[in-house]
Formats: C-alpha cells, sequence, structure tokens
C-alpha cells in the first residue's frame, strides 16, 4: 500500500516551522516575481514606442524602467534559489511522492525558459550601442516573453499541487509517477491561473511606473516625461486590472470544479445551497443561517457557475464527502490522503479574508489609477494636490498585497492537502529533519532577507529618484541621441 510507505511519526513543530519557512521566502520571492514579469513587458512597450516615433522621452523612460527591472530580477534569481532547495530539504517526502512530476516543469523552466531569459537579458543590456534597432528592440521582446515563459512552467507545476493530472500511482515505487507530460502542461487550473498571474503583476509594474512619476511630478522634474510615464502607467494599470477581473472569473470555474472546499471556504459556506448570496463583508460563519453582513444576492452561485440559482457546495457536505473517498475503505483511501481527525477544511477565516481583501486592493489600485487620470486629464493645467501626489508616491504598495494575499488564498485554500487528494501536508515533510534544525534556517533566512530587502529598496529607490538620464538635446529625433550613451549604466 502506498500509505505504508509514508512516513507517519512527523514532529509537529517542524512541521509548522518548515510550513513558515516555506510561506515566508514564498511571500519574499514573491515581492520580486511579479514585478520582472509586469516591468519587462512595459518596458519592451516603452522601447517600441521609441523605436516607431523617435521621442526621446520614450527612450529616457526605457532606460529608467529598465534599470528599476534588472536591480529586480537581479534580487528574484537570488531568492528563488532558495525556493527549489527547500523541496529537497524540508520537504523530501513531499520530492520523492511527486518529484518525478513535479520535477518536469521546474527543470523545464530552468533549461529552457531561464536559459533564454539570462540570454536576451545580457544582449538587452549590452547591445544599446551595438545591435541595429529593430534587433535589440527584439531583444526586449523575448526578454519579456521568456520572463512570462518561466512564470508558466512555475505556474504549471503549481498547478498539479491545485489539480493533479497527467500521473499514476504506482504501488511498488510508492509514489505518483508521469504518464503524460502535456496533460500537466494544459493542466486546466494552470491554464486559468497563468493568465491571472501575468495580468496581475502587470498591475504591480505600472504601479511602480505611476509611483516613480508621481515622484518627480511632485517636484517638477522631468516633467514630459513623467507625464507621460504617468499616464502610461495608469492606463497599463486599468487594462490589467480589467484583464485580472476576467481571467480571475475564469480561475474561480476552474477553482469550483478541481477544489470546490475553496470556493466554499472562500465564502465560509458551511451547507450546500442554490442561488447562494456573496458576503462583501461579514465575520465567517454558517451563511446558510444568515449570518450578518453586506451580502450580494445570487452573487456566489453566479461565481461558481455563472448561473444566479447553482448549487455551491457547503464545508459541511464537503468534509463528509471526501471523508468517505478518503479516509474509508475504497481504492482511494492512503494513509497519506486522509489528515488528522478527517477534518479537510482549510483555516476558514485566512481563506475567506485574503479572498475578499485581494479583490479589494485590486479594485483600490483601480481606483486611485482613475483618480490620477481625472485630476491629470490635461497636459496645460497640472494641479494635482499634493497629498494625491504623496499616496501615489506610495501607491505601488497597494497592488503588490493584491498579489501577494492571491498567493495567500490559493496556498491556504488548498490545505490540508500538499498535493490536493493525493497527499496532506503533514505527510510531505521530511522525516529526519529535527525542528531545531529548521529553527536556525529560518531565523537566517529571515535575517539575510531583510538584508536584500534593504538593499533592494535602496536601490530601487535611489533608481527612481534619479530619475530619466538626460541626452542633452531634447530634440524627438532619435538620431539625436548620442549612441554611446545607451548604455544601462548605474
Amino acid at each position: 500500500m502506498l500509505g505504508s510507505m509514508a512516513q507517519m511519526g512527523v514532529d509537529p513543530a517542524a512541521l509548522i516551522l518548515s510550513r513558515w519557512q516555506f510561506g515566508l521566502t514564498t511571500l519574499y520571492h514573491y515581492l520580486f516575481v511579479p514585478l520582472t514579469i509586469g516591468m519587462m513587458l512595459l518596458v519592451a512597450i516603452l522601447q517600441s514606442a521609441w523605436v516607431r516615433t523617435g521621442k526621446v522621452k520614450y527612450l529616457q523612460l526605457t532606460k529608467l524602467y529598465g534599470k528599476l527591472f534588472l536591480i529586480n530580477f537581479a534580487m528574484g534569481v537570488v531568492t528563488g534559489i532558495v525556493q527549489e532547495f527547500q523541496f529537497g530539504m524540508n520537504w523530501s517526502e513531499y520530492s520523492r511522492f511527486v518529484g518525478d512530476i513535479f520535477g518536469a516543469p521546474l527543470a523545464m523552466e530552468g533549461l529552457f525558459a531561464f536559459f533564454l531569459e539570462a540570454t536576451f537579458i545580457g544582449l538587452w543590456i549590452f547591445g544599446w550601442n551595438r545591435l541595429p534597432k529593430g534587433v535589440h528592440l527584439a531583444t526586449a521582446w523575448l526578454t519579456s516573453i521568456a520572463t512570462i515563459l518561466s512564470a508558466y512552467f512555475i505556474i504549471t507545476a503549481n498547478s498539479f499541487m491545485q489539480n493533479p493530472v497527467g500521473y499514476h500511482l504506482s504501488a511498488a515505487n510508492g509514489r505518483a509517477e508521469l504518464t503524460d507530460i502535456w496533460t500537466v502542461l494544459s493542466n486546466p487550473v494552470g491554464m486559468a491561473a497563468f493568465p491571472h498571474a501575468i495580468t496581475a503583476a502587470v498591475m504591480f509594474a505600472a504601479a511602480v511606473v505611476v509611483a516613480t512619476a508621481a515622484y518627480h511630478l511632485k517636484r517638477n522634474q522631468h516633467v514630459e516625461a513623467m507625464r507621460t510615464a504617468l499616464k502610461f502607467g495608469c492606463w497599463s494599470l486599468l487594462a490589467g486590472f480589467a484583464a485580472t477581473f476576467l481571467t480571475g472569473d475564469q480561475l474561480g470555474l476552474a477553482m469550483v470544479k478541481a477544489q470546490p472546499m475553496k470556493m466554499a471556504a472562500a465564502e465560509a459556506l458551511y451547507n450546500t445551497t442554490g442561488s447562494a448570496s456573496f458576503s462583501l463583508f461579514t465575520w465567517p460563519s454558517d451563511h446558510a443561517t444568515g449570518a450578518p453582513g453586506i451580502r450580494v444576492p445570487f452573487l456566489l452561485s453566479f461565481l461558481s457557475t455563472h448561473t444566479f440559482t447553482g448549487r455551491v457546495e457547503g464545508l459541511n457536505n464537503l468534509n463528509a464527502e471526501y471523508a468517505a473517498k478518503y479516509c474509508g475503505s475504497g481504492a482511494q483511501a492512503t494513509a497519506i490522503s486522509c489528515p488528522d481527525g478527517k477534518v479537510f477544511n482549510p483555516i476558514v477565516w485566512v481563506t475567506y479574508s485574503s479572498f475578499r481583501l485581494m479583490i479589494a486592493f485590486g479594485a483600490l489600485a483601480a481606483l486611485l489609477a482613475v483618480v490620477l487620470l481625472v485630476v491629470n486629464r490635461t497636459k496645460s493645467k497640472w494641479t494635482t494636490p499634493i497629498w494625491l501626489w504623496n499616496v501615489s508616491i506610495w501607491f505601488a504598495v497597494v497592488p503588490l498585497i493584491a498579489n501577494l494575499l492571491g498567493w495567500v488564498f490559493t496556498e491556504m485554500g488548498r490545505q490540508p492537502w500538499i498535493v490536493m487528494g493525493l497527499m496532506t501536508t503533514k505527510m510531505g515533510v521530511s522525516p529526519n529533519v529535527p525542528a531545531w534544525t529548521v529553527a536556525i534556517s529560518l531565523a537566517g533566512f529571515t535575517v539575510v532577507y531583510g538584508i536584500l530587502a534593504v538593499i533592494e529598496y535602496r536601490l530601487i529607490t535611489r533608481a527612481a529618484k534619479n530619475g530619466p538620464e538626460d541626452f542633452g538635446s531634447g530634440s524627438d529625433e532619435a538620431e539625436a541621441v548620442d549612441p554611446a550613451r545607451l548604455a544601462i549604466t548605474y
């Protein structure tokens, strides 16, 4: 039996510390990921505008935000390496059980996507005054495509944890083994999560563009270029928000099919019901009894089924179903897929709150972009109040929090599974790693990551405050720029 292969005597302290370590390092790493993905796409668009129009302001913005991208990319690489090491250190049982499948997209990301990314970043950095303008522009777009492709492989690997496909359970080897890589790469959850993550990344990067522009416009610096940056950032953020909203709807439908428990926890819905309403705010409780709060009739049914009368499964009903499926005497019941107490609920208040706060922070970012566009609707009169500039300078924090909350919801809503329906989180932890060693590494990572955070912040803010370079003539003709000054420097 597969259950007999599972390590049963798990140290509770080691499990808790391992989860905290992986969660904290993952969220820290994700501070850099969306900015890397979104910023390079925006930089490629800005460089395209320069090549097409020859206007120096687009070149200035390309180089300014290109610097921010490169600083952030370097930090993201360093912190990302730690993530993969942890699979072998603290989560060896998980790696042994699904490594044959989970490792495939990760290998593709490293050998293919990251290789392309590193290659084209090098060509883009050092090719400013060496490559023809069109060829150099192509390296910018290929860098952006490579960063997006890298995200695709990572999300594909994560989606197997949410919705395992393309595998079979080997009783002889005591693990899940890959049978169809194309099924893994086309996982419905991954196909829905991928565009959602990319569009959310664009929102964050656009907010950084806006924040940088706000800093300089408040001081009446580089006005022509920063006016363009402000409008470009606001419109990009609104486009990203609209796309995030639409892709989030599709991700919700995929989630309901693969993980109905996560949707039930997102609404704290304990009893299965039709024509289910959605609470904008209330304390998570048994909503079937009419818990107080502001509620939108039929909305939960629509989000779950795209019908106003659709049936939404409740936590109590799903618990009974899962207990019979994974903890009974059926073929799917194994020791590694039955949690303690036969309770399959995630932490409901975390799932409920993170889902709403994710939406709220995303909507708040879009609202501020609309306000900035309305207040600064003319080129001739910029009378934005100082308080709005001050708010806008810290604007980037808002969609960043929304991005982080999205991953909190995704991962915490999957609990108690580490792989949905196959392995509980408790069974994935390394059996021979004592709690004190995890505590030491957790403390070490916290200190090192804190230092890196200070370095990142100072480098990013210094580059942003320095603003765009002055190419001298101010002409709109690209030929007026000295090619020797085009290389990105620090």
